[in-house]
């Protein structure tokens, strides 16, 4: 099978390829942004001509994937990034015989929003905490009343505009920015963890909960450590069946003290832990293609990092809060997610982006954060026709 992965910017993206690579699959991958992370793996066969941005060239980048799609005969492709909506809005106009691995755009925006997807989880059943629609600072001190809140655009990613407040909202806090609407949200106390999952047709096939033990302050993980919470499995497989959701889907969850999970947002696409899945007898390919189930022990596998993220921010945190020797205990017990024996090249790959998107923030004067989803993200506006 010829399988074209979406998204070659991230780590994920490489992770799904050499699991497709070592099934004996041919490997192509495209993205709107340098993507030598990706292509740099021998699992990759072909690294597709840069895409047009889906956010700006919605047409362009239609014509561009069925060009591509058609010329190079294949047969699945599989989206990693915010590149799924636009990829699942244009569907229709790809070739009949390729098959996606998304879920229609309608279900993707429902579960993108940070309302609509609390909404759709308390219907499965799945603990949530109390929110509501909001669009003043004003508005959300009222409905606060003084409680520990968290205010968030509708369709922020990575925490941008995230604002906490533990004792409640302060009458001198600065207005919130014109973003849309925003959410404000019951801030839960626990451990923050992830999850990860595979559903086909409705079926929860997969699914792997993990820790970002260490993380870009309170954004992006990079050092993550599976953990078992039965709760979850089986609260993520009761509202895939509601939905009849098809595709990858994560979720963003805090356990309290007596190990109650409360789900507080959905990112319906691939993130982290997916790399904390088996390697060997791949439980990923096996429930995209075959929508095979999978059984593995959720507690086993050793902690994966990228490792140049947890030297270069990991270690001076460290040293300056005075834990260096916890960060060199969980250095030494895991694995690096971007090289691997025989496939070292991916790192390097990987510092070419970076000097890439570098250039691009210098250039546009907005930050490397702004720049890594710039292309392909979506605030859940109206999509051309």
């Amino acid at each position: 099978m010829r399988v074209l992965i979406l998204g070659g910017r991230a780590p994920v993206a490489l992770d799904l390829a050499r699991r497709f690579a070592r099934s004996g699959h041919t490997v192509l991958i495209g993205d709107s942004a340098s993507s030598r992370l990706s292509g740099a793996s021998r699992a990759v066969a072909i690294t597709l001509p840069r895409l047009p941005a889906p956010r700006t060239q919605l047409a362009d980048y239609a014509s561009a994937l069925r060009r591509h799609i058609a010329r190079e005969r294949i047969d699945l492709v599989i989206p990693t990034c915010e590149e799924t909506f636009y990829l699942s809005h244009i569907r229709s106009q790809l070739p009949a015989q390729c098959a996606v691995f998304a879920a229609p755009i309608g279900q993707l925006q429902q579960l993108h929003s940070k309302l609509a997807a609390l909404r759709a989880a308390a219907t499965a059943g799945i603990r949530v905490p109390a929110s509501a629609e909001i669009s003043t600072i004003d508005e959300a001190r009222d409905w606060a009343r003084g409680r520990a809140v968290v205010l968030k655009p509708e369709y922020s990613r990575f925490g941008v505009h995230v604002r906490s407040y533990d004792a409640g909202i302060p009458h001198d806090t600065l207005p919130l920015p014109t973003l849309g609407r925003w959410v404000a949200q019951e801030l839960c106390a626990g451990t923050e963890l992830c999850s990860y999952a595979v559903a086909v047709h409705g079926r929860l096939c997969l699914n792997i909960t993990y820790q970002p033990v260490y993380r870009l302050a309170r954004s992006s993980g990079y050092y993550f450590e599976a953990r078992e919470v039965p709760e979850i499995d089986a609260g993520i497989a009761r509202l895939v069946a509601l939905l009849g959701y098809h595709g990858q889907i994560s979720f963003d969850w805090f356990v309290d003290a007596q190990g109650r999970a409360t789900m507080i947002e959905c990112n319906p696409r691939a993130v982290s832990g997916l790399h904390l899945l088996p390697e060997e007898d791949d439980p990923v390919g096996a429930a995209i293609l075959d929508g095979r189930s999978a059984q593995f022990d959720a507690v086993a596998p050793r902690p994966r990092m990228l490792a140049a993220v947890m030297l270069g921010a990991g270690l001076p945190r460290a040293v300056a809060s005075g834990h260096l020797r916890r960060w060199w205990h969980d250095w030494r017990r895991a694995s690096d997610v971007l090289m691997l024996p025989g496939d070292r090249a991916p790192a390097g790959g990987a510092l070419r982006d970076l000097c890439a998107s570098v250039g691009l923030a210098w250039h546009g004067h907005c930050s490397l954060r702004e720049v890594a989803t710039q292309d392909i993200e979506w605030d859940g506006k109206p999509l051309p026709e």
